[in-house]
């Protein structure tokens, strides 16, 4: 298990995903191909449960403030690319959800298995900078308002694009 630790390069990773212009190639969301946005990593336990609901609507309904931001958001669980399919579909998420079936990039994260190591990972955040470095890590996320509160924080660490500013 890795230790993540903030003002330090975030770990490159790839992972099968759904809904996304950012897949590169044989359907995988790389890290390092996003070099040069901020990027939310959000690890969450389980498609269709009621606090992975809330977070994921949460940042689906801050979508458009993130991207006003040069932000790209992933959602990454456990759950394979069938679930994330019909949990994107159903909830209208407009960012990618990533499937890391075997816990691989949550183990490289640090995110460690939640509920007594039975429902998927636990709900963790990390934000990572232009430049690939993890400029914060949000550990045992309550689901309500984490949105908001990430937004605030790529305000206060003035790590929106450039370009992409109003």
């Amino acid at each position: 298990m890795s230790d993540v630790q903030e003002a330090h390069p975030a770990p490159d990773f790839s992972l099968p995903a759904i809904g996304s212009e950012l897949i590169v190639h044989d359907g995988h969301v790389q890290l390092s191909a996003l070099r040069g946005k901020t990027v939310v990593v959000y690890f969450y336990p389980k498609d269709e449960t009621a606090g992975c609901v809330k977070e994921a609507c949460s940042f689906r309904d801050a979508n458009q403030e993130m991207q006003k931001r040069g932000v790209v958001v992933l959602g990454v669980s456990a759950d394979d690319l069938p679930s994330h399919q019909h949990f994107a579909d159903r909830y209208e998420l407009p960012f990618p959800l990533l499937a890391d079936t075997e816990a691989t990039v949550a183990r490289l994260y640090g995110v460690k298995k939640g509920l007594f190591g039975m429902l998927g990972l636990n709900r963790e955040t990390f934000l990572i900078d232009q430049e690939g470095i993890v400029r914060k890590i949000w550990r045992n996320v309550k689901p309500g308002g984490h949105a908001q509160e990430v937004l605030e924080t790529i305000e206060a660490l003035e790590l929106s694009s450039s370009a992409s500013r109003e």
